[in-house]
């Protein structure tokens, strides 16, 4: 009987219709041991994977090679077959080692967390959100809100990563966000979502281009002969020109892509292309690099961003903050961009 794990990864890799005796070999009737995988060794099999080489992943884990190589078969014994093939030039990793280093770099990931999060907890952390955040709410909005609630609420402690809107959505999905900030757009289905706040996209252009000299908003179609500079895959801006133009059955001329707005005004601002942008955001960086903008004609120029849980998030430090978001947010700063950050009682 193959282990589903395995017979799952060698079908999706091939290797299962191949007529390879070490694979076959890799069969077990009993549960493993998983007393007997030390983070020691895991560290060790994934520096394996990553290297090739069984001499500097010993080196990377401050291991003598002999103590590796030892490690290394204990693991192959305790699973019932290779994680490595051996060969002049180093190691390759089995389905069964490709297996292990992918769930084992996940656990030393966690033991990194865990260590971070306990030593935090020595210092009056006494916990973590992992909020993840679209480009434009962190570069627009998030900064002194954030400040504002970690200093009324000092034992809490805020994990942000960015990322783009689509992959935020999904992070709040398979769990690995608390909570998360995107323009509104993809498909929500299974979160609980509000109201975190609203801004506007403009066109980015060169001081002396054509359509600097427009006086009314310009309809995206009418731009379309132009090269663009756009953001990464899957930002909600980005989807939203593309299916425009795709509407319109005009291609989108995208240029280049890169991952924030400032890299995106350094191209512009070089003679490159034209591009959309978020106007609050965008206009310090466009202040610098004497660009100009233009208002979009279009309805989908005025957006919306969502902040959102799992649907029936029970967690209360989570649901509170989630709460300072959508009632207490941005909405105080769109009088002025320079208001100062609204006031949380300390608790």
């Amino acid at each position: 009987m193959w282990p589903r794990w395995y017979q799952a990864e060698t079908e999706r890799t091939g290797a299962g219709r191949r007529d390879n005796a070490q694979n076959r070999d890799f069969v077990t009737t009993h549960p493993y041991n998983l007393a007997r995988f030390d983070m020691v060794s895991i560290q060790l099999a994934v520096a394996c994977a990553r290297t090739g080489s069984l001499t500097a992943a010993a080196r990377d884990s401050h291991l003598a090679l002999a103590a590796a190589s030892r490690r290394i078969r204990d693991l192959e014994a305790a699973l019932g077959g290779p994680l490595f093939e051996r060969h002049a030039r180093g190691l390759t990793a089995t389905p069964a080692g490709k297996i292990f280093a992918k769930h084992g770099l996940v656990l030393l990931q966690q033991m990194g967390l865990l260590s971070a999060e306990l030593s935090d907890l020595q210092q009056g952390v006494a916990r973590h959100i992992r909020l993840w955040a679209s480009t434009a709410a962190i570069s627009q909005f998030l900064p002194p809100l954030l400040a504002t609630y970690s200093a009324a609420k000092p034992q809490v402690r805020i994990d942000l990563e960015e990322q783009v809107s689509e992959v935020v959505v999904a992070s709040l999905r398979d769990g690995r966000a608390d909570v998360g900030i995107w323009v509104d757009g993809p498909d929500a289905e299974g979160l609980d979502m509000q109201l975190f706040a609203h801004d506007e996209l403009v066109l980015v252009l060169p001081a002396r281009h054509c359509l600097a000299k427009a006086r009314s908003p310009i309809d995206f179609v009418d731009t379309l002969v132009e090269d663009y500079i756009g953001l990464s895959t899957g930002a909600a801006m980005l989807t939203r020109q593309q299916q425009t133009a795709q509407a319109a059955g005009v291609p989108l001329k995208l240029r280049m892509q890169v991952r924030s707005f400032d890299a995106v005004c350094h191209l512009v601002a070089s003679g490159l292309g034209i591009a959309v942008l978020p106007k609050a955001a965008a206009l310090p960086i466009m202040q610098s690099m004497k660009l100009v903008s233009r208002p979009l004609a279009d309805v989908w120029a005025r957006r919306s961003m969502m902040v959102a849980t799992r649907a029936g998030e029970a967690d209360t430090g989570i649901l509170d903050f989630v709460r300072f978001l959508a009632d207490v947010g941005p909405e105080h700063f769109k009088a002025s961009p320079k208001a100062k950050a609204p006031r949380l009682n300390k608790q």
